[in-house]
């Protein structure tokens, strides 16, 4: 069922589980079909509908509309036969439908808009499509309009291909009818064949067909129902709708087309007409689709239109019935396949009649079936057709021919000398098609094969599959030998065979006696899925490594999730079912796996020695799968369901979509979440930034581990290795954790299930003589140390039955065996031959061995897995060798012959072997020896009886191999009072004392290899301490290597006058020195721009994402926006150098310097650029545009900062204090600025220096620089330098979170590059002199002298000193002044600009307040202007402040603004001056932190104010801070009131000329909240339905990738050529614009965000999730997607911190095409 967007709105759906999709072609919405859906789930609009009677539409309303469409449409048609040519290829060529669809398009969109115009015009339209006189009358062709018969002539041309028959088959199937009564279809596969050919061509076709031997005609029988002979012949159109969905075929499904077909759909009456003609042209459509170049679309189109069709049940059971769909969609697909059959090569490769598909074809690889295939799984999950499609013993038959072209597909035949030359990658086009022609459908059929009543359907499908299987074993000549080395993992009618056989015996309480064939079919059906096990082992055993990557590829698409549940479940279900009946065969099955002999040495004629240990092991994995399994014996789905699902999560931790592909369970059947709840505990994704975007998990419960993991499960359902081992160690893991075992486990004991009454001869298996003996056998190897999987059949004796008496497993345990006889080589005498050493891989064996015990004594089938190794269901000898003569015949590389030449038998000879032992005293000796103790084991029973009545304890379901022993010696003891007796005489023998080991010359050698890896690793740690110990003297002596003021404290502290310079390591060369003007130093740098602090504002509400017309952002309130206007009306009304002197830019587009903190010589750099420019691989940089990645680190760079060359003695002199007077020090200042600076001399550092600059100013657009009227003016330059340092020091205090209350180091740790940057900044701004009389440092420390007169002149004035920032002055002073500097200074300057600030916030404080209380200040300060403190006073300097401004005309105009801030209390003011003079504060702070280093106090944010200011030397003394008041913090250098009154008088002339910008310009908003993106809302779907339709405001059209700014809500278009500016996309330009090159976008259509960050993007994930923590890509699952906040914290803390270069690894180039 689906629903559009609008009526799923109107619609109650909540709690409901559903998908989005969007719609590629259209469709039609079901809401108000009471067909599909109930009608309470009728949105409102439909509801409405359905209750009350609609009146009928008046007719006259529709005459004009009955009388002009069938002309209408008939227009449409002749121009859709005129446009066709029939072509040579019968392909039109594109171009020419394509234009000819151009020209219709009008057309096609008028009937489209007809049928928006609801119920009433689409009745007439479907009584025009339907009338068969309507199409008589206007298109026969016939009458005198030439034109008319041209294209008539035409169409019947297009009609000649249009039935599956050829003209000779037409005659054949006549004659045939004739003479046997019944209807014959033939079905003839040409490949390639045209339809329009004649017979002759046919003919000759066929003949050439037939020589080869391969696509012989194949005479299929259909039901002898099937009267309808449309299918075959040519069609024969009888009304408008016919022809147009003819020609909508012929034309490929054009997509107006389409959609005006699907439009149509609502009206009942068009559905059944539409849906039977569907169906009639279904041939035609298949016929179309293969020839198709473009499948893939033409797919996609028809299944927009089946789906719509076929998903009704009613509709699809009427069609069935009257049309013949079943047969006709049968007999389509076996047409299709048959053109593209080749001669199978399986078994018997001469003789060999058997067909099958040609995986190599396009038909297989492109996947074109998949559209019919579609259909016929869709129409089968309606019950109605499925059953009878079940009863009708034809069509089954006809199915099973179909399904047998899959049989034996896609043939592997093992290569034996060379290496394959060419890997052939169609194996999985071969797995798709058995998953998606053979498998689906059988499980459609399945589902409804669940009651007894059923139980004929299976009958009927079991009989017709096996005498397909019959045919097929016929047609290949298999006896009862397999051909070696070869191998098919395509056996789809052995899978219908044994899950039909499941179902019987689960649902339909079928006897398996009744439906199953004789023994020797049963033989037969066996070996080719035994092959597959066999052939998989041998796969893993590396056996088949010349085959090439590809057949790996397979064995694990075998076993792979969406496979397994169709390939080897069903295999392996059917072998247990034919071993339990034919059990005897064990014995045989057995002899020949057993690779074992007691003798020493032995020759093996089939294995290599090195495969042979894994395909011992492959047997026993068989084995327990075999015995273990209980999938299809007996479990009950939900039972299933959680043994998948905790396998899956056992192996690692699973997204919801993936904790169990397997098993075709899919999330959302009925009982997922209620077993997913009790097995799983859900781990929320956790979020730091630069950490990975981690999803939601799901983890096992404790107790799952506890009772649960069942490693059997796991070694099915694993792909690889490494699953089952992360599997074993979580295990561990678990174990060591909650205290159950503390070494390493074995796999634990698992009780199994019941098995099911029909299964439970698979038991008898465990009875059988020949397990024991290999079981005895390989304990017996282990006790004595022989090398355990050097063993052939060959050397095994043939008298087994005289090893053990019976068959029963508990006597036999029992029995001693005294001697053996063996056959040896003659080289090898026994009683002379040392034994080997063990291995350690034999503990392991031990393990498979014993746990074989554990699972014969259980009679209910309970199992144990033995292997820590994964390898898969293995290797039976007897397959491929059952007797000699075939094993000579192996060829086989010449080296494994151990003893003899190679080619020769080696002369055997019978030896007698003692031996003496039982499976018991066997067991407690391996019990010894796994502990390394004698007499380790105890009877258990001695000490407390209740272990014989209570066995199941649980401390033996967890430990290592000693458990295991213990467990099976009491089971045994459990089951036989014998066996009890007899354990407790072995344990009373006194075991012989433990001989001295002798050391074999093996074992010396790995002695002194582990002595020698044990010196290498002294010798490592002795010269890693060496290394430590050099470093830590260095660090001591030196300074530290990433930031150079680390240890000035100290080192003025102990006042030690001795010079050091500051060392640096190059990461290039490895030398350690200082930075000199001959060879610098640099630091690696990253420059970039950002415009971050331009997005601050000044309020702390968030701005949301727009997702309604309403909601639109305008970006006026930005700190950019803001600073931008200042500028502009300063420029209107002042001096224009003066104004760039009086502002900081780099708001927007600022400059940004990172480091991380790695330094290199500069011409070692260079050299290392070179390098890679040479280098040819491909990188995520461009080397051209000067981007490297640090050489140690592998951060991204893009530019080296040269380390300026001082050493520390300098530095501690200007750490010192002195005691000088502020005027002296004003004065010392002033001499310093003056000093001109002088051109560094052409040394390397000043050249560095100079090419940084002009790096830095090429980073960012010159429109982020240029600000001056005149353009090129030097003072835009001075400007832009001193403003890169005030971005940097704003920056790091956003980082901070934009207060010093942490204190602290830089957030960077060591990595900030400030005083490096300020020493590259202050060289350059040195050479720009400032005109004494303009130089604002005079206006801040004397009173000026002259008169206003120089108002007069024409020229515009100077900014008035209250109109500058006082940040920026601070930086101008201080760049300009000789580096480095003396800390008195510092001080000296910050003392004096605090002054400046104070005034500037009691002139922007009095223009705030009333007049009512100006007046009260000015008089209070007045009365208390005398006193001492007065130029300390707020009160006092407020009230001067006030009388001063009062004298021009600033307070004037008061009334017409808004209401002003009340500030009445002393307490207020105070906070408000206070929080006006912080930003500078804290700016100073940093500065002051950066130059002379030591740390910053941290404090309570009520207390930042004080602890910067007694930090920065302004407060004399630190105060309590009840008693404090900012004006304390005041030095004044000349007297107070004079320099307030100069200031004052500058605006106050100025108010004279420009009243209304007095104000605008003086209040100055210090609080700046820190930049945000915008806020998302919680749904996903609410961004979704208001972008994906909204047009672009530049190209006015509906984007095709529409994607949102998150910085600014921009909406723009990806990748949209339609607003490309100057070779610029739409994203590109955008993110220059809004961010200097730094662009977060969130495409809607994606659901996921893209960074662009200069020429490279990326793609950064998604902060949408579902429910279940996952990302939705593309929105495939169309799942509701909420927002995550922790990952939309984590993007906007990379976009603050400028981190996105270094986080993100996978980035592109653009190309400017986004």
């Amino acid at each position: 069922m689906s629903l559009c967007a609008e009526c799923f709105h109107q619609g109650e759906h909540a709690g409901h589980d559903y998908n989005m999709f969007r719609s590629q072609a259209g469709g039609a919405c079901d809401c108000g079909d009471s067909n599909v859906m109930r009608e309470a789930g009728f949105c409102k609009r439909h509801r409405i509908k359905s209750n009350s009677n609609v009146p009928c539409v008046p007719k006259h309303l529709l005459m004009m509309s009955e009388l002009v469409l069938p002309q209408f449409i008939f227009s449409l048609i002749q121009h859709l036969r005129e446009g066709y040519n029939e072509p040579a290829l019968d392909l039109p060529s594109e171009k020419d439908l394509h234009k000819i669809l151009q020209v219709l398009e009008p057309h096609v969109s008028f009937l489209e808009d007809l049928t928006k115009m609801g119920g009433a015009m689409r009745s007439v339209l479907t009584q025009v499509l339907t009338s068969q006189q309507f199409y008589k009358d206007l298109s026969s062709g016939v009458g005198e309009n030439a034109c008319a018969k041209k294209s008539h002539e035409k169409y019947l041309i297009a009609l000649k291909g249009s039935g599956l028959a050829f003209p000779e088959d037409k005659i054949a199937c006549n004659m045939q009818e004739q003479g046997a009564g019944t209807s014959t279809l033939s079905v003839q596969g040409l490949a390639g064949g045209t339809a329009t050919s004649g017979q002759g061509d046919s003919s000759d076709e066929e003949d050439q067909d037939g020589s080869q031997g391969v696509g012989k005609r194949k005479r299929v029988k259909l039901s002898s129902t099937t009267k309808d002979q449309s299918i075959m012949d040519v069609l024969k159109h009888k009304c408008f709708l016919e022809e147009l969905l003819f020609w909508t075929i012929k034309y490929e499904f054009p997509q107006k087309m389409v959609t005006f077909l699907l439009n149509m759909l609502p009206d009942q009456d068009y559905k059944i007409a539409f849906t039977k003609t569907f169906v009639q042209h279904y041939a035609f459509i298949m016929k179309t689709l293969k020839k198709s170049h473009e499948s893939d679309t033409m797919s996609n189109r028809i299944v927009h239109i089946s789906v719509q069709l076929f998903s009704n049940e009613e509709l699809a059971r009427q069609v069935t019935e009257e049309c013949q769909l079943l047969d006709i969609m049968v007999t389509v697909l076996l047409y299709m396949m048959e053109s593209c059959l080749i001669k199978s090569e399986l078994q018997d490769e001469e003789n060999s009649l058997h067909v099958v598909v040609n995986c190599g074809e396009a038909l297989l690889k492109n996947n074109t079936y998949w559209p019919l295939v579609s259909d016929f799984i869709n129409i089968l999950s309606h019950q109605s057709v499925a059953k009878k499609f079940l009863e009708d013993h034809g069509l089954l038959v006809t199915w099973m021919n179909f399904v047998s072209f899959f049989q034996g597909m896609n043939l592997n035949k093992r290569e034996l000398n060379e290496h394959v030359e060419f890997e052939s990658q169609t194996y999985y086009a071969a797995f798709a098609a058995e998953l998606e022609a053979c498998a689906q459908p059988m499980w459609g059929l399945l589902s409804h094969c669940k009651v007894r009543e059923t139980q004929e359907y299976t009958r009927n499908v079991v009989r017709y599959c096996l005498e397909a299987l019959q045919d097929w074993f016929d047609a290949i000549n298999f006896v009862d030998e397999p051909a070696p080395n070869q191998v098919t993992f395509h056996l789809p009618l052995h899978r219908y065979f044994a899950m039909f056989l499941s179902k019987a015996v689960k649902c339909q309480e079928l006897d398996l006696d009744t439906i199953l064939p004789d023994q020797e079919m049963l033989m037969k059906l066996m070996i080719h899925p035994l092959q597959i096990q066999a052939s998989l082992s041998e796969i893993h055993s590396n056996m088949w490594v010349r085959n090439g990557l590809q057949i790996k590829g397979q064995a694990m698409t075998y076993v792979q999730s969406h496979f397994c549940n169709s390939m080897i479940d069903p295999d392996i279900y059917l072998l247990i079912n034919l071993i339990k009946l034919i059990y005897s065969l064990c014995t045989g099955l057995f002899k020949v796996v057993d690779l074992l002999t007691m003798a020493s040495q032995h020759q093996n004629t089939v294995l290599d020695s090195e495969h042979e240990r894994s395909m011992l092991e492959g047997a026993l994995t068989f084995l327990v799968l075999l015995l273990s399994l209980r999938l299809h014996l007996g479990m009950t789905d939900d039972e299933i369901l959680r043994a998948e699902m905790v396998a899956q999560l056992c192996m690692n931790d699973r997204t919801h979509k993936n904790p169990n592909p397997k098993s075709g369970i899919i999330p959302g059947s009925l009982s997922f979440e209620s077993v997913l709840s009790a097995v799983a505990d859900f781990k929320a994704p956790v979020f730091e930034p630069g950490g990975s975007m981690q999803q939601g998990m799901y983890t096992p419960k404790a107790e799952v581990w506890d009772k649960e993991f069942d490693p059997v499960m796991v070694i099915l359902r694993t792909v690889y290795r490494r699953d089952v081992q992360s599997a074993m160690d979580r295990y561990t893991a678990f174990l060591k954790q909650s205290g159950k075992f503390p070494g390493n486990p074995w796999p634990p004991y698992k009780k199994r299930t019941p098995l099911h009454p029909s299964y439970r001869g698979l038991i008898k298996l465990l009875h059988c003589k020949t397990l024991h003996i290999v079981l005895f056998t390989l304990l017996y190897k282990l006790q004595k140390q022989r090398k355990l999987f050097n063993d052939s059949a060959g050397g095994q004796e043939r008298c087994h039955d005289s090893w053990f008496p019976g068959s029963n497993l508990v006597s036999n345990m029992r029995h001693f065996i005294n001697y053996v006889r063996v056959r040896v080589p003659e080289t090898a005498p026994e009683v002379k031959r040392e034994p080997p050493a063990s291995t350690s891989s034999d503990g392991l064996a031990s393990s498979q061995s014993s746990r074989r015990k554990s699972l014969q004594r259980e009679n209910s089938g309970t199992a144990q897995v033995f292997s820590l190794v994964a390898e898969r269901r293995k290797k039976f000898q007897e397959i491929i060798n059952r007797n000699t003569s075939e094993a000579n015949q192996v060829v086989r590389p010449k080296t494994s012959m151990k003893w003899s030449a190679p080619g020769a038998t080696p002369q055997l000879t019978t030896a007698i072997l003692e031996v003496k032992e039982s499976i018991l005293s066997l067991l407690i000796k391996l019990h010894h020896k796994l502990s390394g103790k004698q007499n380790s084991y105890y009877p258990p029973w001695l000490d407390d009886v209740d272990v014989l009545i209570h066995p199941e304890i649980p401390r033996y379901s967890h430990g290592d191999g000693m458990t295991a022993v213990e467990r099976i010696l009491l089971k045994a003891a459990v089951q036989s009072r014998l066996n009890k007796r007899i354990i407790e005489e072995i344990c009373r023998k006194v075991t012989p004392p433990v001989p001295p080991k002798k050391i074999s010359s093996a074992e010396k050698k790995t002695l002194d290899k582990e002595e020698r890896r044990q010196k290498a690793r002294e010798r490592q740690q002795k010269l890693l301490a060496e290394f430590a110990s050099r470093q830590k003297s260095f660090m001591e002596t030196a300074m530290d290597v990433e930031s150079p003021d680390a240890d000035i404290a100290m080192e003025v502290a102990t006042s030690e006058q001795h010079v050091s310079e500051a060392i640096y390591d190059c990461v290039i060369c490895g030398q350690s020195g200082p930075s000199t003007e001959d060879r610098p130093t640099g630091l690696v740098v990253l420059l970039q721009a950002s415009s971050v602090l331009g997005q601050c504002r000044n309020s702390t509400e968030p701005r949301r994402l727009p997702t309604s017309e309403e909601e639109q952002i305008y970006p006026w309130d930005t700190c950019a926006a803001l600073h931008d206007v200042r500028l502009t009306t300063l420029q209107r009304y002042f001096k224009d150098s003066s104004c760039l002197q009086a502002v900081s830019i780099g708001w927007e587009g600022g400059v940004y310097v990172q480091t991380c903190g790695h330094t290199l010589h500069i011409d070692c750099h260079k050299s290392y650029m070179e390098s890679l420019r040479n280098d040819q691989v491909l990188q995520g940089f461009s080397v051209d545009k000067g981007e490297f990645t640090c050489p140690l680190c592998r951060q991204f760079a893009n530019s080296v900062l040269p380390c300026y060359p001082g050493n520390n003695m300098e530095r501690s002199l200007w750490q010192s204090h002195s005691n000088k007077c502020l005027q002296d020090l004003v004065q010392e200042v002033e001499e310093l600025q003056e000093q001109l600076g002088t051109f560094p001399s052409e040394t390397n550092l000043s050249k560095e220096m100079e090419s940084v600059m002009k790096d830095i100013k090429s980073t960012t657009q010159k429109k982020y620089t240029d600000y001056s009227k005149t353009p090129g003016s030097p003072d835009n330059d001075f400007l832009f330098m001193y403003s890169v340092a005030r971005t940097n020091l704003e920056l790091e205090l956003v980082h901070r979170g934009g207060n010093l209350c942490s204190g602290g180091a830089s957030t960077a740790g060591k990595r900030s590059c400030l005083n490096q940057l300020f020493h590259v900044l202050a060289m350059h701004m040195r050479l720009y002199s400032i005109d004494s009389a303009y130089n604002p440092w005079r206006k801040l420390t004397q009173p000026s002298q002259e008169t206003n007169s120089e108002l007069v002149s024409e020229e515009l004035p100077e900014v008035p000193v209250l109109y500058r920032d006082v940040s920026s002055l601070l930086l101008i002073q201080i760049l300009t002044m000789p580096q480095p500097l003396h800390r008195e200074h510092f001080t000296c300057i910050i003392k004096v600009l605090f002054t400046l600030l104070y005034t500037q916030a009691l002139a922007a404080l009095s223009v705030k307040c009333s007049a009512e209380d100006r007046m009260a200040w000015k008089e209070s300060g007045a009365l208390k202007k005398n006193t001492s403190s007065g130029e300390k006073s707020w009160e006092v300097l407020l009230g001067h402040v006030i009388s001063e401004l009062s004298k021009g005309k600033i307070y004037e105009e008061e009334e017409t603004e808004e209401l002003p801030v009340v500030l009445v209390t002393p307490d207020s003011v105070e906070c408000y001056l206070q929080q006006f003079c912080l930003p500078f504060l804290r700016i100073t702070s940093l500065l002051q932190h950066h130059l002379f280093g030591g740390d910053l106090p941290s404090c309570q944010e009520d207390e930042e104010f004080t602890v910067l200011a007694s930090c920065l030397g302004l407060l004399p003394s630190f105060q309590s801070a009840h008693q404090f008041t900012s004006a304390s913090c005041l030095d004044w250098p000349v007297p107070a009131f004079d320099m307030i009154s100069q200031w004052c008088s500058e605006l106050a002339s100025f108010a004279d000329r420009h009243p209304d910008q007095v104000k605008a310009l003086l209040i100055q908003e210090p609080k700046w909240d820190l930049p945000r993106l915008l806020q998302l809302p919680e749904n996903y779907n609410t961004i979704f339905q208001y972008y994906h339709r909204k047009t672009c405001s530049v190209c006015t059209k509906v984007p095709k990738d529409p994607a949102v700014c998150l910085v600014c809500g921009t909406f723009v278009c990806l990748k949209g050529l339609c607003c490309k500016q100057q070779s610029y996309c739409e994203c590109v330009l955008h993110s220059q614009n809004c961010g200097a090159g730094t662009g977060i976008f969130l495409l809607i259509n994606a659901s996921v965000i893209i960074i662009i960050r200069g020429h490279r993007f990326c793609l950064w994930g998604s902060v949408y999730l579902d429910a279940h923590g996952e990302e939705d890509r593309d929105l495939r699952r169309g799942k509701p997607l909420y927002i995550c906040k922790e990952r939309y914290k984590v993007l906007e803390q990379q976009w603050v911190s400028h981190t996105f270069d270094h986080i993100n690894k996978r980035w592109g180039p653009h190309y400017n095409g986004l």
